[in-house]
């Protein structure tokens, strides 16, 4: 099994546990975030479940010496807490809070074809786009320091350049 097909599989069991959950549902969402009304607890048991089963496989997984299905295991090595990070969260909490739709059961709804599902993920593309032009902006090579490359090979000297006549 290749890592694309053990991605979607492993994609399909995400999404058979967010409908069984009843998280592609945005009302269990609003639900849950409705503190002072008709509060709903599923959604904490659904996220308690998710982090339970992490956090006793992630363990046992990363004591084998590489992943089953490629090379090495895509771990994050940042640690430090930015301003990218907080605002990212932000915008992710108020466009889930909003909609009721974060982006796995917004994608498994997908199959509804129920226009808001439709909506929230064209959205949800759109806005993945204009990050990727804001950051190319933010990060654009005249804003960053430049490191000059290294050459693959050194220019002949310029004597190698010179004829007799030049001499």
């Amino acid at each position: 099994m290749n890592s694309a097909l053990a991605a979607f599989v492993a994609g399909v069991i995400f999404a058979i546990g967010l409908a069984i959950g009843g998280m592609t549902q945005p009302g269990k969402v609003a639900g849950f975030l409705d503190l002072t009304g008709d509060w709903d607890p599923s959604l904490m048991f659904v996220m308690g479940g998710a982090v339970i089963t992490h956090a006793s496989l992630y363990r046992l997984i990363h004591q084998r010496p590489t992943p089953l299905f490629t090379a090495a295991f895509s771990v994050p090595t940042r640690k430090d807490i930015d301003v990218r990070l907080l605002g990212g969260a932000a915008l992710f909490g108020i466009g889930w809070g909003l909609s009721g739709f974060c982006p796995g059961p917004a994608l498994t709804s997908l199959a509804s074809g129920q226009t808001p599902v439709l909506i929230f993920v064209a959205a949800m593309i759109g806005g993945m786009y204009l990050y990727t032009v804001v950051d190319t902006f933010w990060t654009r090579p005249e804003a960053a320091p430049r490191k000059e490359p290294s050459p693959r090979f050194s220019p002949p000297p310029a004597s190698a350049f010179q004829g007799p006549q030049d001499a």
